[in-house]
């Protein structure tokens, strides 16, 4: 079922343009210019109920704008937007009640109370039964660890305890999507990795919609399934995480360590592309030949003592995204 459903999605804003000169001042008061800056240019996609879908882009390329559409902040220029049966610039109150949003760089929180303290005044704002309000605090207690920081005032938090803090806020009344934009910035990997572990959790438990912003793309690859990649204002790829590495980068790398010392190695359909010692990295195509067939063919010829296939990371793949879409060589087929 269709739960976010967006259709040719426009944002331009207008940028003053300053004169210059020893009237520019009065210039600039009864004859302002502006320039007419595309953030999103034509966007059109649909969200399944339950899907987690990664949304990434280099700085400007229209993400934020995007999530701002999405929930209400910003007025389209032009197009529909649909989120969850409502149109969210006519019907923001409504929506806040169905969505929950949270920005990395901005927390919800009252920033000189304590957590616990923001939790009830966030539970009165959204009138959230008493019931359900006790069984998430325990939950997120038992997922997060909230009781440990639940009484410390939000400007004493680490950046790893704000993020987890303001994850409650977003989720305390039981929202279906949960917009997420660059939740991780500046938190460590253990942060991370609670993030991650939650946020699949979340999903599965309650089918929660998910969209994810993020320059992290470890984020998108451990936690989405789905990916868009938007570049100045234009989605260039929609589809599965998964089917990126397949259509996009073909070639693995088979790692191979020799119980012996070797001369020259060869093996049919790979490439050696370096030595060190008794390891040796060889690049093949897997669409034209597979890591099992060419151990076959090392096998009776070398004494192996170890085999590995890396798989090239997500961050080559959305460069090579980029590239060939910098060059006009993205299919029509991209868009999913």
């Amino acid at each position: 079922m269709t739960i976010i459903q967006v259709r040719d999605l426009r944002k331009h804003f207008k940028i003053p343009v300053r004169k210059e000169g020893r009237l520019a001042a009065v210039r600039n008061l009864f004859a302002r210019e502006h320039t007419l800056k595309v953030a999103v240019d034509g966007i059109s996609f649909n969200i399944d109920r339950g899907e987690m879908v990664g949304y990434v882009g280099p700085n400007g390329a229209g993400k934020s704008t995007t999530i701002k559409m999405l929930t209400g902040i910003l007025v389209p220029s032009a197009g529909e937007v649909v989120v969850n049966g409502l149109v969210p610039h006519r019907d923001r109150m409504r929506l806040a009640h169905r969505i929950g949003v949270v920005f990395g760089q901005k927390s919800q929180l009252w920033w000189d109370v304590p957590v616990i303290e923001s939790l009830r005044l966030l539970k009165e704002i959204y009138k959230i039964p008493a019931n359900i309000y006790k069984a998430n605090i325990e939950l997120f207690n038992d997922l997060l660890d909230l009781h440990k920081f639940q009484n410390t005032p939000v400007r004493q938090l680490s950046l790893g305890q704000r993020m987890r803090s303001d994850l409650v806020a977003a989720l305390l009344h039981n929202p279906e999507i949960l917009f997420l934009d660059e939740p991780t910035i500046g938190v460590d990997v253990v942060a991370k990795d609670r993030f991650r572990t939650f946020i699949r959790n979340l999903n599965q438990e309650r089918q929660t919609t998910i969209i994810l912003t993020t320059h992290d793309m470890s984020d998108i690859e451990k936690v989405c399934a789905r990916m868009m990649i938007i570049d100045e204002g234009t989605i260039i790829y929609d589809g599965q995480v998964a089917g990126m590495k397949e259509r996009f980068t073909p070639y693995r790398v088979l790692v191979v360590d020799f119980a012996d010392g070797i001369g020259k190695v060869e093996i049919d359909q790979a490439e050696l592309l370096k030595r060190e010692g008794q390891r040796a990295r060889f690049r093949f195509n897997r669409q034209k030949v597979s890591a099992s067939e060419l151990i076959t063919r090392l096998a009776p010829k070398y004494r192996v003592k170890d085999i590995g296939v890396e798989e090239p990371e997500i961050e080559a793949i959305v460069r090579e995204i980029y590239l060939r879409s910098a060059d006009n060589k993205l299919p029509d087929s991209t868009e999913l």
